[in-house]
């Protein structure tokens, strides 16, 4: 009898802690409630994000098996980042994502849409998303995954996992300092107030922008690229 129910109830274990692992995705515990967390995402609809300065119109951007995806294969829509509805000042933002072979992709915050700011990264930070075997990992540590895009490398190395596989990342900011984390690691720190950061805007390809980086309020964005990226259990609290 032991021999025949043993594997049965290890079976039923593996199944219910599978069940309580997939209930969690795209949602928020009793304690996170408390807390004051919300979800950005509800798993099921776009609800509460639009297309940069293009409202809600059809796009790549799909949601499909619990996941906010931009996905490459769909033509013939535009193609362009998408924002949320709200603005946020003090606030730590929680997100997963998984990115394609090449794929390059981020995360903007502070972005400010207005018509004549052509695009979400003309005014917004990056936290950037890529692949490994995308081009400017090789040619850029400051292109890599958890920096400030093009700023700084890694404050402390936290290597992403490979493509197609789930990571966790975290962006807080707090009057304007920020802090960037990758699977659990501290990767970058800035003060978006400060005459360092400043400098660095002037002295950055980023200076033909005159809105860049010049904020600490704003929309979060999610870049759309020509290779596949999805998002799930995005939440944030406000501070």
């Amino acid at each position: 009898m032991k021999k025949i129910l043993l594997p049965f109830f290890f079976t039923v274990s593996i199944l219910s802690t599978f069940s309580q692992t997939s209930a969690q995705i795209n949602q928020l515990s009793t304690k996170e409630k408390k807390e004051g967390w919300a979800l950005l995402f509800d798993g099921k609809t776009n609800n509460g994000w639009h297309l940069y300065n293009k409202g809600k119109e059809a796009s790549a951007w799909v949601v499909k098996n619990g996941e906010l995806k931009c996905d490459a294969t769909i033509l013939d829509v535009e193609r362009e980042d998408l924002v949320t509805d709200k603005e946020f000042e003090n606030f730590d933002l929680k997100f997963e994502w998984k990115i394609s072979k090449e794929g390059n992709s981020g995360v903007f915050f502070n972005v400010i849409e207005k018509e004549d700011i052509p695009k979400a990264w003309a005014s917004g930070p990056e936290y950037q998303l890529l692949e490994k075997s995308h081009h400017d990992y090789a040619f850029s540590a400051k292109k890599r995954s958890g920096c400030l895009y093009g700023f700084y490398e890694q404050k402390k190395t936290a290597p992403d996992k490979p493509a197609g596989q789930w990571n966790q990342s975290e962006i807080k900011q707090v009057n304007g300092k920020i802090e960037f984390y990758l699977n659990g690691v501290l990767t970058a720190t800035e003060d978006l107030n400060s005459e360092n950061w400043k400098n660095l805007v002037a002295n950055s390809g980023f200076k033909a922008f005159p809105e860049f980086g010049k904020h600490t309020k704003g929309r979060i964005s999610l870049q759309d690229w020509s290779k596949g990226i999805s998002f799930r259990n995005i939440k944030i609290k406000e501070l």
